[in-house]
């Protein structure tokens, strides 16, 4: 077979890991269906290469040759185990790092890189998949799906750090690609590039589930455990104690649902399987987890006060978000300290936005010493703000 390891590195991206290792070989007598594969090292899909399909007899395809293995090293968002983590966080405190934000399944969202202890965006001029394919390949992913622009995952804030990146696609990282360095009159967060990655089918979707919801984005978490030594698997509940946010932006993650409403500790009116057992109890997750059975937890070792089912933990998941951020460079810029005498504050005590001693001051006589700063509050995510309350409970309060 002609195959070499830049055709070995395209089977791996394909699959969502990174660059092969080595090539091996081995006699057998299998059905052959491609040969004469050849890659350049850039295509994101071994389909992309030159190839031929072998057409007659299948065992007389690779006559003089051997069948194609191929190893992968896993990216670290797949590797259990510590050691593997110290040593990526080590090769990646002597160089720039990235990120994806604003996705709402693993693999996907809009690139960040941190430059200048700051981090910032890509402008979307000249984006492409063989780019998208370098930032997925460092982050740990496979290659590129799509390379998305025009802001497809939310705008992002602070500054538009680069443009015009231009990979060759063989690129360990961005950072080795040509790119150009802007200022912001040349890009806007409206152009932020982001994408989506080829990751490895893991199936930890297929060990959880929810139930009793009026859609598939809501219910009470059921998770599947035992499954080791010819063990069944069995469905069992969620204690609902200390299960909070970040629990449930991993149920949603690991479910392919995207971002989490709502983590519910009580859940009695999804009351509507026939699952009863607790077989899972203090789960706690930093939230970047891809399952719940990477978060900490108790093992087997069950520890729940209430193993009613109403206590049972529940999610409420969407597609899309708001994200509300501060305008934090605004409010130090704008930041000053002013003394205003007490007989200009009448509205702000009533409006209560003075601190309790100002009740003990001698109106309306003195000063209070004030800081002073403008705000702006910005939704970079994908979806509108729609708070749970009602508009008739808003309370519209402004300090002045």
């Amino acid at each position: 077979v002609a195959i070499d390891t830049r055709a070995a590195g395209r089977a791996s991206h394909g699959s969502g890991l990174l660059s092969s290792l080595r090539l091996f070989t081995e006699r057998q007598q299998p059905n052959y269906r491609l040969h004469s594969v050849s890659c350049t090292g850039t295509e994101v899909h071994l389909s992309m290469c030159a190839f031929e399909f072998h057409r007659g007899n299948a065992s007389a395809a690779c006559a003089a040759g051997m069948p194609a293995v191929v190893s992968c090293v896993p990216g670290p968002l797949f590797t259990a185990g510590n050691a593997h983590k110290k040593k990526q966080r080590q090769q990646q405190q002597s160089q720039p790092r990235i990120r994806l934000k604003g996705g709402a399944k693993v693999g996907e969202g809009r690139v960040e890189v941190l430059k200048r202890n700051e981090w910032g965006t890509i402008c979307d001029d000249r984006w492409n998949l063989l780019s998208a394919s370098v930032v997925c390949r460092e982050l740990g992913f496979g290659s590129a799906k799509e390379a998305l622009t025009g802001a497809r995952m939310g705008q992002g804030t602070g500054p538009v750090h680069i443009n015009e990146v231009q990979c060759l696609g063989t690129e360990k990282s961005l950072w080795s690609c040509p790119f150009k360095n802007i200022t912001q009159e040349d890009c806007k967060h409206s152009e932020d590039a982001a994408v989506r990655c080829n990751i490895p089918y893991m199936g930890y979707e297929n060990l959880i589930r929810l139930s009793g919801g009026r859609t598939r984005f809501e219910g009470r978490v059921e998770v599947a455990v035992g499954a080791g030594d010819g063990e069944q698997l069995r469905w069992g509940l969620v204690c609902g104690e200390g299960w909070g946010t970040l629990e449930a932006m991993v149920a949603c993650r690991q479910l392919g649902l995207g971002f989490a409403n709502h983590g519910l500790q009580e859940t009695w009116y999804w009351d509507a399987s026939n699952v009863t057992e607790m077989v899972l109890s203090g789960v706690k997750c930093a939230g970047h987890e891809m399952s719940l059975s990477h978060c900490q937890h108790h093992g087997t070792s069950l520890n729940c006060r209430n193993t009613g089912t109403r206590f049972a933990a529940g999610v409420i998941c969407s597609e899309t978000a708001s994200d509300l951020l501060l305008h934090a460079p605004l409010v130090q810029e704008t930041a000053y300290i002013e003394d205003r005498p007490l007989h200009m504050l009448y509205c702000a005590a009533e409006e209560n936005c003075l601190a309790s001693s100002a009740r003990q001051a001698n109106w309306p006589y003195g000063h209070r010493r004030l800081l002073r700063f403008s705000s702006q509050i910005h939704n970079h995510g994908r979806a509108d703000f729609r708070p749970k309350a009602g508009r008739h409970s808003w309370v519209w309060h402004e300090c002045h």
